[in-house]
Parts: C-alpha cells; sequence; structure tokens
C-alpha cells in the first residue's frame, strides 16, 4: 500500500511538472509574450509563479479534479498543436502558435463540462428480461451502485433520488457497493441511510459492500461498524456471502467484495445449497468472476464498481488488463445474465466522459 501511495504521488509531481513546462513552452513562443519578455526579462519568471500559484489554489480546492483539468488540457493542447504544424507544413495558410492554444482552451472546456453533466444528471436505464423459471409475478429490480455519497451528493441530493427511486414501483431494491466513501460525512451517511431505509417495496432492499465501503484510511468520523449499524436500524439487509429466499420461488445472493475480503467463498459454494428451480439475482460489486459464476448458474449477476469506465480510456484499459470482465452494460454468459451498473455518482473525479453515465438501474423480469 505505501509503495502503491509513492508511485501515486510521484505520478501527480510528474503530471504537474510537465503540464507547467509544457505550458509555458507553448505560450513563450507566441509572438505578444516573447515582446513582453524582451521588454521585461522577469516576465517569464512573473509567468511561472502566476501559473504556479493557479495550479497551488486548484490543488488546495481540489486535487484530484485539478490533475485531471491539467492533463486533458496538456493532451489536447498537444494534439491540436501537432495540427497546427502538420498544416503549416503542408499548406501554404500558415496558423499562428496561439490559435492552438485557443482551440485547445476551447475543446477542454467543452469536453469537460459534458463530462461534468454526466456525472451530476442522473438518469434512469432500463433493462427487460424473461425467464422460463416459475415465479409468482413479474418483478422489478432498482439497482443503484457507487453512491460515493458525497461526491457529486450530499444526503438532500441521495434524498432526491430516492423519491426518483420509489416513483419507479419496485419489488426489490438492491445496493451493489461503494455507497459511502472516505470522505463521506457520519451525517450525510446517517441521513442517507434513512432515505433509502423509507423506501417501500414488495420485498425490501438488499446491500452488498463495495471496496469502499468500509473505509482505507480510517479519518472519516464513523466506522464501518457505524455504517452497519445504520443499515440495520433501517431494515437494509446486509448480505456477506449470504443467500436469502426473499419469496417462493425468487432467491438474492450477495458477494463479500473480491479486493477486500480475504476470506471470500466461491460462486460455487454460494449456489450448491440453492434449489435449481429458483430464481436466483446475485449481487456482486466487481465485475471480476464473470466464468466462474456463470459455471455456478445464477439467472441474474449484478455489479457496478467500473463508473462505466469513468473517463476514456479507463474503460478500454481496465477490460484489456483484465481488471474488469465487463465495463458496463449487459451480456449473457451461458444461462446467466450480467448488468454493470454505471453508478450514480462518481469517486472523487467530477467528471464521465467516453460514454459513461450517472444512472439508476430498472430490472424487469417477466414470466
Amino acid at each position: 500500500m505505501i509503495v502503491i501511495f509513492l508511485l501515486i504521488i510521484l505520478l501527480i509531481v510528474g503530471v504537474i511538472l510537465f503540464g507547467m513546462f509544457y505550458i509555458l513552452k507553448q505560450v513563450r513562443h507566441y509572438s505578444f509574450v516573447q515582446a513582453m519578455i524582451n521588454k521585461n526579462k522577469y516576465t517569464a519568471w512573473g509567468m511561472l509563479v502566476l501559473l504556479l500559484v493557479l495550479i497551488g489554489i486548484g490543488l488546495w480546492l481540489d486535487h484530484v479534479n485539478t490533475l485531471i483539468v491539467l492533463l486533458h488540457l496538456v493532451l489536447i493542447w498537444m494534439i491540436v498543436d501537432g495540427i497546427r504544424l502538420l498544416i503549416n507544413k503542408y499548406s501554404r495558410h500558415k496558423v499562428q502558435a496561439f490559435v492552438s492554444g485557443l482551440v485547445a482552451l476551447g475543446l477542454t472546456v467543452s469536453y469537460l463540462s459534458y463530462g461534468y453533466y454526466q456525472a451530476h444528471h442522473v438518469v434512469t436505464t432500463h433493462y427487460s428480461l424473461s425467464t422460463s423459471k416459475v415465479i409468482d409475478k413479474n418483478l422489478r429490480i432498482v439497482q443503484i451502485s457507487d453512491s460515493h455519497i458525497g461526491a457529486t451528493f450530499h444526503a438532500e441530493g441521495f434524498k432526491k433520488h430516492m423519491q426518483t427511486i420509489q416513483s419507479l414501483h419496485p419489488d426489490l431494491i438492491v445496493v451493489t457497493g461503494d455507497y459511502v466513501d472516505d470522505d463521506t460525512t457520519r451525517k450525510d451517511m446517517l441521513a442517507s441511510t434513512k432515505a433509502l431505509g423509507q423506501i417501500k417495496s414488495t420485498y425490501g432492499t438488499y446491500f452488498v459492500y463495495g471496496n469502499h465501503d468500509k473505509g482505507y484510511m480510517n479519518y472519516r468520523n464513523f466506522s464501518a461498524q457505524d455504517l452497519e449499524a445504520s443499515l440495520k436500524e433501517n431494515n437494509i439487509h446486509i448480505l456477506n456471502d449470504e443467500s436469502v429466499q426473499i419469496a417462493k420461488h425468487i432467491t438474492v445472493v450477495g458477494r463479500q467484495d473480491a479486493q477486500t475480503a480475504s476470506n471470500r467463498k466461491s460462486a460455487q459454494a454460494l449456489m450448491q445449497s440453492i434449489d435449481s428451480k429458483q430464481y436466483v439475482i446475485m449481487l456482486d460489486h466487481e465485475p471480476t468472476d464473470y466464468i466462474n459464476e456463470a459455471n455456478s448458474h445464477p439467472d441474474l449477476v449484478l455489479s457496478g464498481h467500473t463508473h462505466g469506465g469513468q473517463m476514456f480510456p479507463i474503460g478500454i484499459t481496465g477490460e484489456l488488463s483484465g481488471a474488469n470482465d465487463m465495463t458496463y452494460g449487459i451480456k449473457t454468459i451461458k444461462d446467466t445474465t450480467f448488468i454493470v451498473n454505471s453508478g450514480i455518482s462518481d469517486w472523487a473525479i467530477k467528471f464521465k466522459t467516453g460514454g459513461a453515465k450517472a444512472e439508476i438501474g430498472v430490472i424487469d423480469i417477466k414470466k
């Protein structure tokens, strides 16, 4: 953990230094800036100090998103300036250097504004499935995942989303992890859990832990035990490698988180005592065990964790590296349907790009 932390710090410092160097290098080429430097040799130092101050203020207010903005600005600027150089090489019409900066700034603002909207505007995504198994009636599941309370909304925002969920008339509500985060306050956690517990549904609300729920650095003002107690007080059922039959022909299975549980049971072990005639809904925060889960034959597996890829190209690299079996959407393996929800909120990053969105999932199971 210490090694990873140090590598992250080095990466952050590297991004800041490279970003500053590139921006200053580009701006120095502008004719009006060059004229200012020739007139006053301290202008370049003044520009450096101003850039340092601006970045410093951004890091102090929000270090993660300042780095996101800086990284996007520099990458887009490099691409735009590369295009400018090609135009100047192969065309008689010369494009001035400052045009690259203006275009890059405009594209960065537009792209990240879109990403900010996608992260903060919650939509409802519907899936319709059918089963040949005998169930008493059609089943409507509402899934929320990765709320990371305090990231894009606090308790009041969470309550509004719970009102939306209530209006969907759910039969079953499932929370597939990362409900809270390290930056969530006790006040927000308690108020949000109360709102979650007040939703009326046919079969109740079921919860599995994500990798953030129990906390990493132990600096938030409530413990994992406080969260567990609040969930139970509000009649939210926690499933830790457990199954519960919620209706005559429907069973919900909840798995421990793959990252944080050292003694997690296999999918096969969890399924072996369940009647094969049951319609089985498996909750697993991380979409990382698809082959084993498909071989154990639940009917539906619901996950989150990936945030729909969060930002391009994170989703692609997650699947290519094998970290995730799927980033977002729906697929069927053997007789099991897998759905990955992109999350109702975010982690520390305030943007969703590359097609990612903030969502509440609605899954209708028709007999």
